[in-house]
């Protein structure tokens, strides 16, 4: 099976194993949100586990 090349950029696997994602919208627009929401928006956060195996089966 193919890398899939959209989730290997979009994921990242820490050496734990763990999938990090980055949060979303965080583009544009950002000037009206607060400043503890833009705060947030820096840090990774870890995917969901219902995806995990899915994420790592297309990026094997």
């Amino acid at each position: 099976m193919k890398t899939r090349k959209t989730i290997s950029k979009r994921i990242k696997v820490t050496k734990t194993g763990k999938l990090l994602k980055r949060k979303g919208g965080q583009d544009h627009f950002n000037s009206r949100e607060s400043g503890k929401v833009t705060r947030a928006k820096r840090r990774d956060i870890s995917v969901s586990q219902r995806y995990v195996k899915t994420f790592k089966s297309l990026m094997a």
